[in-house]
């Protein structure tokens, strides 16, 4: 994609935007929490987000609750 600079004007080349999307599996976060006490642990085991960890579970039909081994 080129975008031209907002300071000088000239046409830059630019290859990808942020940071490519995560794409851990159901399976890994439900692992991750029933090996850990908490999201915030598990978030931590899988360098992931707790807001992460419940969209999965989310698009999944499942709870923290149905899923953490507390």
């Amino acid at each position: 994609m080129i975008v031209q600079c907002p300071h000088c004007g000239k046409s830059v080349v630019v290859y990808g935007l942020g940071r490519k999307p995560l794409s851990l599996s159901v399976k890994n976060v439900c692992d991750a929490l029933e090996d850990s006490s908490t999201v915030g642990q598990a978030a931590e085991k899988l360098g992931c987000s707790r807001g992460y960890i419940y969209k999965v579970l989310n698009t999944h039909g499942l709870i923290v609750r149905e899923v953490s081994g507390n």
